[in-house]
């Protein structure tokens, strides 16, 4: 019966995907006719769906979205690129470093990829080629560093992550042979990627002054300004603070990840209104639309891929998946092996959050039965996926850097191969030791 369920639903799903149907559609409508093959009333279908997105967890995602949307809107995070600008200096390759802190930074409010990607490269990539950085390098090492914004915290990402985990308890009989699992909560998941977010970083910087070294791309004749730097410090300071507060209250225990995204909120607005001034009616009404679109996209997601998710549970076929892999080998290093490199294949074709929701039921059992973390789990797969923004064909910070600097995807993706691989490199060190990932959550003593 099993094999009937995973024919008849990956069958459609792919049929569906290969004669270019969205993968909405993709997901739903493969879900659907699984439903009527097994005689399922498809009621069940609108229920599970309708469910999926009642969690207080999930209210996070638009309030996070809206809060990133805000902060370009009212100014701060020009200012926080203003900064990170500052600190380049005669740094070989310094205003690409730069480019890489200042999606850090932003990351650390905007909690997207594709977004923080925009928000920097609108203001870095006609600065690198105004200092002579080819066009393709600067939209390259823009393109791979917006990933970040998945990884450091808060993360949209790691919300959903979250979200799909809970309902996934270890089985029995890993909880008898490894000890009790941690669990997942969205707080833990945000101090768990500090780390390799900063490590994969570190990477990218590793990179990119080699390949600076190599064009040709020197830092500025004048040196560091103590001035200049102390000036955007002043100028950014409200900007700075903003991941201070918001990350401040969730790790102090003050307020929820939920209720951090309505106080990112409403500490832009203030600040953006009184502090800086920038904010108008006009950019208010225009971060409204951009959130609406992008949260109704990512619902409409949710819908379909959770009834898709539970579909596979109830028909235990990620245990029959687990069951397959692991008779091939329980070595935990081939598993986390062979798990990144899938995970980097579909990150080439599918959009993060779908792949997350479609593949936690599938791949955690199979994390469970080699002792992995759930929470570990969750931070290697965000980071794996992270490296999707950046390779074709679906690649979307490698669209919106084409978008700025006017080249060609395929030239851009060319120049992005060398982060990719060291940003790979880097997935393997967070996956093969775990510390990385779960030495700050024990430290706070989650």
């Amino acid at each position: 019966m099993e094999s009937e369920i995973i024919l008849v639903l990956f069958g459609s799903f792919l049929a569906l995907l290969f004669i270019g149907a969205p993968i909405t559609v993709a997901l739903g409508v493969s879900t659907l006719i699984s439903f009527i093959y097994l005689g399922d009333n498809p009621i069940k279908f609108v229920q599970i769906a309708f469910t999926s997105v009642g969690s207080f967890p999930l209210m996070a995602l638009p309030a996070f979205i809206l809060a990133g949307a805000l902060m370009e809107a009212a100014g701060l995070s020009r200012r926080l690129i203003n900064v990170a600008e500052s600190f380049a200096g005669p740094f070989t390759g310094g205003m690409s470093a730069a480019t890489v802190f200042a999606c850090l930074f932003f990351g650390a409010i905007s909690g997207s990829g594709p977004a923080t990607t925009a928000a920097v490269g609108m203001l870095m990539i006609p600065a690198m080629i105004d200092r002579g950085y080819s066009k393709g390098y600067a939209s390259a090492i823009t393109a791979s560093s917006g990933g970040l914004g998945i990884v450091i915290p808060p993360s949209i990402p790691m919300i959903i992550f979250g979200i799909a985990a809970l309902g996934m308890p270890p089985p029995p009989e890993a909880v008898e042979k490894f000890g009790v699992f941690q669990t997942v909560s969205i707080p833990k998941l945000f101090i768990a990627g500090f780390m390799p977010a900063f490590l994969i970083a570190g990477s990218l910087l590793v990179m990119n002054y080699i390949l600076a070294k190599k064009h040709g791309y020197k830092g500025t004749s004048e040196g560091w300004e103590a001035r200049e730097i102390w000036c955007e410090l002043y100028r950014g300071f409200w900007a700075l603070m903003a991941p201070v507060v918001i990350l401040g209250g969730i790790y102090s225990g003050f307020f929820t990840p939920t209720e951090a995204a309505v106080v990112a909120i409403f500490y832009t607005l203030i600040v953006g209104t009184f502090i800086y001034r920038e904010m108008t009616w006009k950019k208010l009404f225009t971060a409204l639309e951009t959130t609406t679109w992008l949260t109704g996209r990512v619902l409409l997601i949710m819908f379909t891929a959770t009834v898709f998710g539970r579909l596979l549970v109830e028909n235990q076929i990620p245990a029959v998946i687990a069951e397959n892999m692991l008779s091939f080998t329980d070595n935990i290093y081939v598993i986390w092996t062979l798990i990144i490199f899938f995970l980097l294949f579909v990150g080439m074709f599918m959009e993060t959050l779908a792949t997350i929701l479609i593949l936690v039921p599938v791949m955690l059992p199979v994390a469970y039965s080699v002792g992995i973390d759930p929470v570990h789990f969750g931070v290697v797969m965000i980071c794996t996926l992270g490296i999707g923004f950046q390779t074709p064909p679906l690649g979307e910070n490698l669209f919106i850097a084409s978008g700025i600097s006017k080249i060609s995807i395929e030239e851009i993706s060319l120049k992005a191969l060398p982060f990719a691989f060291i940003n790979t490199i880097a997935i393997f060190i967070i996956a093969f030791v775990p510390q990385i990932s779960l030495w700050l959550p024990r430290f706070f003593g989650y």
